[in-house]
């Protein structure tokens, strides 16, 4: 004898949920939601003093790098532009 479980398909879970949806009214919706956004929010841990500032440090850092990155290609695009449409002085470094 086999011990085969029957496990519901996908499409038949979704069927479920789709007509236990069309069975609440619009009252019944909102609640649901709040309901799920209250316990999403259960789940949020808040990050301590230490952790706060070390993010911020982290996200400033990255912001910084990233504006010389595109400061850095602004001038070179800028170089490039002035040496094929000006009088191309700029390949000198002039």
């Amino acid at each position: 004898m086999s011990n085969v479980i029957d496990e519901p398909g996908e499409d038949i879970v979704a069927n479920a949920k789709k007509e236990r949806a069309e069975k609440r009214g619009p009252f019944g919706r909102i609640g649901l939601f709040l309901r799920q956004v209250i316990n999403e929010l259960s789940k949020v841990v808040t990050p301590t003093r230490r952790e706060l500032v070390t993010y911020t440090i982290v996200v400033l850092v990255f912001v910084v790098i990233m504006m010389a990155i595109v400061s850095g290609l602004d001038l070179v695009f800028l170089w490039v532009v002035r040496f094929v449409f000006g009088d191309g002085s700029a390949a000198v470094g002039v």
